[in-house]
């Protein structure tokens, strides 16, 4: 068995805390969680999602998500709506008020990115970035 330090989960936990750490605080600044920031992100990426695309879009447990998007509908930054074709779907979008976030946000967060590149190196990240992706494929 290897060493708990070698663990590829504990790796990559630890890997995710430090580049949240680039981010966390602007995050904290505006009184929005990781999760939330993620769901946001998610739906600017996707438009409209229904709750159980945009927990897997996500990463995120349904019931989990249902607590996200109740938080996020209350500061004002989501709206659902029922699908026209489907009274059974639920959609979730962003409002204007989440969109004007993001246009504060944007070069905070660019900066953020561009700070980590200064740190760790283009080419590196993007090789990172690759090798995650081909990880993220693998089947048990």
């Amino acid at each position: 068995m290897r060493k708990f330090e070698d663990s590829l989960p504990l790796q990559l936990l630890k890997a995710r805390e430090a580049s949240m750490n680039f981010f966390r605080p602007l995050l904290q600044a505006h009184n929005i969680t990781e999760q939330q920031w993620r769901v946001m992100r998610a739906l600017k990426a996707y438009g409209e999602l229904e709750s159980k695309q945009l927990a897997r879009h996500c990463c995120i447990l349904s019931p989990s998500m249902t607590g996200i998007i109740k938080r996020l509908e209350q500061q004002g930054y989501i709206q659902r709506r029922k699908s026209a074709t489907d009274q059974r779907r639920t959609l979730i979008s962003l409002t204007d008020q989440a969109r004007t976030l993001f246009q504060q946000l944007s070069p905070e967060v660019d900066a953020r990115y561009q700070a980590l590149i200064d740190r760790f190196g283009q080419q590196r990240l993007d090789e990172l970035s690759e090798l995650l992706n081909e990880l993220a494929q693998l089947e048990a």
